[in-house]
């Protein structure tokens, strides 16, 4: 069971395991444009966790996140980013670890002094592409420790130190909303959709609200490895007849985070051209036209 924030503080707090360093965070002056603060209102100078922000579209959530004012700490495998961000802190977590969020935790009980924690956006992500004939138990095991059980631990783990007004932001994927043939990748985000409502449930008497984005096929380091005829496919699927960035998913993630969006929650957003809601018709419109 999630522990509820302990009395006399503003967010929970839990007891340090192992040591990840606390810091502060200092305010960056000038950091934060005024557009970006006015269109993701509430999270300037509030705590928000990436996981997954090495480098892709983690660390575009991070950049944008961080360019609305927000204090984010960015989590990967790695030990170092693919590139500085500014304003942007970056820390080693394997999201499969439950050690290390339990270290995570234990430092921003620390730094945050009582602040809650605004927001956990869970990106860690990875793929195999077996299909469900060729798959191996290991592969399995791996894909759906790093996407479906590490945002539970996360959850888990940084809920507490969370108040009214946070919001957890899961990244799923268009193949949740489908029979995309990787089966682990698919199952595992099929499954990110179900824990998205039980928190969204769980959590939602204490003000903190739970979401899913679904990113289509976007151009990033997990994809740039795909066949070529997936990326055909994936045009000729997509309405809007391109591929997504990961600015787009980033700015969707951005919303959920912040005041702007403070009664959603149990919300599912693809970010995927319109490729789910068009599930096959533009690809059949297109043949029967070209006949």
């Amino acid at each position: 069971m999630l522990r509820a924030a302990p009395s006399g503080i503003r967010a929970g707090s839990l007891i340090p395991m192992r040591g990840i360093s606390g810091c502060r965070f200092p305010h960056h002056p000038g950091r934060a444009s005024v557009a970006s603060m006015t269109r993701y209102p509430g999270i300037a100078d509030r705590t928000i966790v990436v996981t997954g922000a090495g480098g892709g579209q983690g660390a575009a959530e991070a950049r944008v996140l961080a360019e609305a004012g927000a204090r984010v700490i960015a989590t990967d495998v790695t030990d170092a980013a693919a590139a500085s961000i500014a304003g942007v802190e970056y820390r080693r977590l394997d999201a499969s670890d439950e050690g290390d969020w339990a270290a995570l935790a234990a430092s921003l009980t620390e730094s945050l002094d009582g602040e809650p924690l605004r927001g956990l956006v869970n990106n860690a992500g990875i793929t195999h592409r077996a299909r469900l004939g060729t798959v191996e138990r290991a592969d399995w095991d791996r894909v759906l420790a790093v996407n479906l059980t590490g945002p539970m631990l996360g959850i888990q783990a940084l809920a507490p130190l969370m108040g009214p007004g946070s919001s957890i932001v899961n990244i799923g994927s268009s193949a949740a909303l489908n029979a995309h043939y990787p089966v682990a990748y698919t199952t595992s985000k099929w499954g990110l959709r179900g824990l998205t409502h039980v928190a969204a449930t769980e959590l939602g008497a204490r003000g903190i609200r739970v979401n899913v984005v679904h990113p289509g096929f976007i151009e990033t380091p997990m994809t740039a490895n795909a066949p070529e005829a997936m990326r055909t496919a994936q045009l000729a699927l997509t309405p809007l007849e391109r591929l997504g960035r990961a600015e787009e998913v980033a700015e969707a993630v951005a919303f959920l985070l912040s005041d702007a969006a403070t009664y959603l929650t149990g919300a599912e957003i693809p970010v995927d051209g319109g490729a789910t809601s068009s599930a096959g018709a533009k690809f059949m419109a297109d043949r029967i036209a070209g006949a």
